[in-house]
């Protein structure tokens, strides 16, 4: 199965689907901000990653920009990952020049079974 990474600054969202995940038998690693991703990619390649463009800022806010800058970041480390933005402001990306880095984009909510599919078709 795969290694998933999945960012959203959102503890209920982020357990929801880290047991859904491994449910499925995939190993599941989650981070709560762009840095605590950062780490995460630094310790270990995900063969797919997954995030909200909300995360939190210095202050603490959830702030699409920094979204936006992880993925970035991402990209100048890693050109071949998918990124799966699962987010419910996916209007925060549109025209954005990071929209053209990720693979895929997907609105909250979002059923169980489309998200698996998604990830399904992304990670083979």
């Amino acid at each position: 199965m795969a290694y998933i990474l999945i960012a959203d600054d959102d503890p209920v969202q982020l357990d929801l689907r880290k047991c859904f995940f491994e449910s499925e038998g995939h190993e599941v690693s989650v981070a709560f901000s762009a840095a605590q991703t950062m780490r995460a990619l630094a310790a270990r390649t995900p063969n797919l990653i997954i995030l909200d463009l909300c995360l939190p800022n210095s202050a603490g806010e959830a702030d699409p920009s920094e979204g936006l800058a992880l993925i970035r970041r991402i990209r100048d480390l890693d050109a071949h990952t998918p990124i799966l933005v699962l987010s419910g402001w996916t209007a925060d990306l549109d025209g954005h020049p990071e929209e053209k880095l990720v693979t895929r984009v997907m609105l909250k909510p979002v059923k169980s079974s489309e998200l698996m599919q998604t990830v399904q078709e992304l990670i083979s």
